[in-house]
C-alpha cells in the first residue's frame, strides 16, 4: 500500500495524533455498535424461523380446509368476496443504534361477516379462521423479517467501516506518526551533533 506523503513537522505530528485518536475512538464505537446490532438481530432470528414454520403449517391447514369447503359447497369465490377488507394496520419505528426498526400496530376489529350461515359449513368457517390466523402471523413475520433485513444491512455497513478503520486508516496514521517521529528525532540528533562540532571548533 502506497503511503500518503506528509511533511515531517511537529505541527503535523500533533494533528495526526489527534486524528489517530479519533479514528481509534471511531473504531471502538463501530465495534460496540456492530455487537449491539448483532445481538438485536440474533434475538429476532429464532422468531423468524418459528413464525415461518407456523405460517407454513397454518397455510397448509387453511388451504386444505378451503379445498374441502370447495368440494362440499362448490366454488366459494362469491362467499369469499363477501368478507370485508381489514384495514387495521399502522406502522411506527424505533431506533436501535440509529437503525430504524419497524413496529406494526394491528388493531383487531371484530369482522362482521356478510355471508349467510346457511350458505357455508364448518369447513368454510374453519378455513376462514385459519386464514385469519395466517394474517396475524404474516403481520408479525413482516415486522420481524423487515427488522432482521434492516439490521443485517446496517451490520454490513458498520463492519465495512470498522474494517476500513482497522486495516487502512489507523495503520496509515501509525505509519505517519512513526515516520514523522523518526524524522524529527533524526533531525534533532543531527542538530545536536552540529552544535557539538561548532562548539568544538570554537575552542
Amino acid at each position: 500500500m502506497a503511503h500518503k506523503q506528509i511533511f515531517p513537522t511537529k505541527g503535523n505530528l500533533i494533528s495526526i495524533k489527534k486524528s489517530s485518536d479519533l479514528a481509534k475512538l471511531g473504531y471502538d464505537l463501530m465495534s460496540r455498535k456492530r455487537n449491539i446490532l448483532i445481538r438485536e438481530m440474533m434475538s429476532l432470528l429464532d422468531d423468524v424461523n418459528k413464525l415461518r414454520d407456523e405460517i407454513s403449517i397454518t397455510y397448509k391447514k387453511a388451504y386444505q380446509a378451503l379445498q374441502e369447503a370447495n368440494i362440499t359447497l362448490g366454488f366459494v369465490n362469491d362467499i369469499a368476496r363477501a368478507i370485508p377488507i381489514d384495514n387495521g394496520l399502522d406502522i411506527s419505528f424505533r431506533s436501535v443504534m440509529g437503525v430504524e426498526i419497524p413496529k406494526i400496530h394491528y388493531e383487531k376489529t371484530k369482522i362482521k361477516l356478510k355471508y349467510g350461515i346457511a350458505m357455508t359449513n364448518t369447513k368454510f368457517d374453519y378455513a376462514f379462521r385459519m386464514f385469519q390466523k395466517v394474517r396475524d402471523l404474516t403481520i408479525l413475520l413482516a415486522e420481524v423479517d423487515n427488522s432482521v433485513f434492516r439490521l443485517a444491512n446496517a451490520i454490513r455497513k458498520v463492519t465495512k467501516r470498522e474494517n476500513a478503520l482497522e486495516n487502512i486508516v489507523i495503520p496509515e496514521f501509525d505509519y505517519q506518526i512513526k515516520f514523522i517521529s523518526d524524522t524529527l528525532e533524526e533531525k534533532e540528533r543531527e542538530d545536536l551533533t552540529r552544535k557539538k562540532l561548532i562548539k568544538r571548533n570554537k575552542m
